[in-house]
């Protein structure tokens, strides 16, 4: 009887043995095959990559004169606005209402100025911003293929630091001119 709790007890080891030798093996083959992730932070590239930081520049000189320009039409329609207010009880009704017309059709130019400026604007952003992803994007792809990635995320609610590339890609976009 106690030969056969021994050889019970055997063949229970070697059970386990085996599986825990199966298990093992098929890791190894699992760990090959899993896929090489890793992720970057566009928004962070678009903030503090120096292509990033020159085309802001560029778009401030380009548009610098336009943006003073408005700011000097705003000012002039309020101190208009402000005066018109301000004399408006000692102004004869015909002056009165031709200085309500002609701000009345300043303020309709301003505002057509205004929209302008800011369509403008915004399509050159988009233009400038077009090109630092596109930079970016090949500096991303050049690290992939270098590194073996096999996914490259750039939109995440969560990335581990052990996967995040941005620092990286950061470099390499620095590094380049």
């Amino acid at each position: 009887m106690l030969e056969s709790y021994h050889v019970i007890h055997v063949l229970r080891w070697l059970k386990l043995s085996f599986f825990a030798i199966g298990l093992a093996v098929a890791g190894q083959g699992v760990a090959q095959d899993i896929p090489r992730i890793g992720f970057v932070n566009t928004e962070r590239i678009l903030r503090e990559s120096n292509i990033a930081k020159a085309a802001q520049q560029k778009l401030e000189q380009e548009f610098s004169r336009r943006d003073k320009d408005m700011q000097e039409m705003a000012a002039r329609l309020k101190q208009l606005s402000e005066r018109l207010d301000r004399e408006a009880a000692v102004t004869p009704d015909a002056d009165r209402l031709r200085r309500q017309r002609e701000l009345a059709d300043l303020d309709k130019e301003f505002q057509r100025k205004q929209r302008e400026f800011r369509e403008d604007l915004n399509q050159r952003r988009n233009e400038e911003l077009a090109s630092v992803v596109e930079r970016a994007n090949r500096v991303i792809k050049q690290i992939a293929e270098q590194d073996k990635y096999d996914l490259i995320l750039q939109e995440s609610v969560f990335a581990s630091a052990r996967i995040d590339l941005t620092e990286k890609v950061l470099r390499t976009l620095n590094a380049a001119k």
